[in-house]
């Protein structure tokens, strides 16, 4: 049996709560009915700067995952570790594919901990804006190159060099600095009205005919 089907074989999830808020995000009309390594990859790094945001970053995305009942996708934490290295980047890439509804699960828990995060999201992207106006380094703002020093290393430490893509963002710290601040707007973008379903449609752009 491939890995694939292993990964699908692993899921089943009547429960009505849990398909209401699947429902929040529109199904996409894929040919083959699960995601490309793009919005695998796009996924992933989002989840990524929620981890370099706060501790324990992981375990609080199982915790909404239990508040929201959705638990039946995203069950524990090696369940979200299988489908996060989906990411063709990771240095563990498993060459899964998502299926379309363990990719809403994983956008609805990171839009619905961005809302929880958001002063600090917004807090972050304003000293960002202040420190570039006033031509200072990003690094002298304490709590904003914290998250880029945390994301930066989540990075380095998780994705394959051996990568092209990867490889550039590794050998260019202000790279990764742009990297981290873009998926900050992103996440922002999540916690505005209908921003979880906009960001749900960039992951596919170019994707549906």
């Amino acid at each position: 049996m491939s890995q694939s089907a292993s990964l699908e074989s692993d899921f089943h999830y009547p429960v009505e709560n849990q398909a209401s808020i699947l429902s929040t995000l529109p199904d996409i009309p894929l040919p083959s009915k699960r995601c490309s390594p793009r919005t695998q990859i796009q996924i992933d790094l989002l989840l990524l700067a929620l981890e370099a945001l706060e501790l324990g970053g992981s375990e609080q995305m199982l915790a909404m995952a239990r508040q929201l009942e959705i638990d039946g996708i995203i069950k524990h934490r090696v369940n979200l570790w299988r489908l996060r290295c989906s990411n063709p980047w990771r240095r563990s890439y498993t060459r899964d594919y998502l299926s379309l509804d363990q990719a809403k699960a994983l956008i609805i828990i990171a839009g619905y901990r961005a809302k929880e995060l958001m002063v600090l999201i917004r807090q972050l992207l304003l000293a960002e804006q202040q420190m570039r106006e006033k031509n200072l380094p990003i690094e002298n703002h304490f709590r904003l190159s914290e998250y880029l020093e945390r994301f930066r290393a989540h990075f380095r430490s998780r994705m394959n060099s051996r990568r092209a893509r990867v490889s550039a963002y590794i050998a260019s710290e202000e790279q990764l600095n742009k990297l981290a601040l873009s998926l900050l707007n992103k996440l922002l973008f999540c916690t505005g009205t209908r921003g979880m379903q906009r960001v749900w449609f960039s992951l596919f752009d170019g994707e549906v005919a």
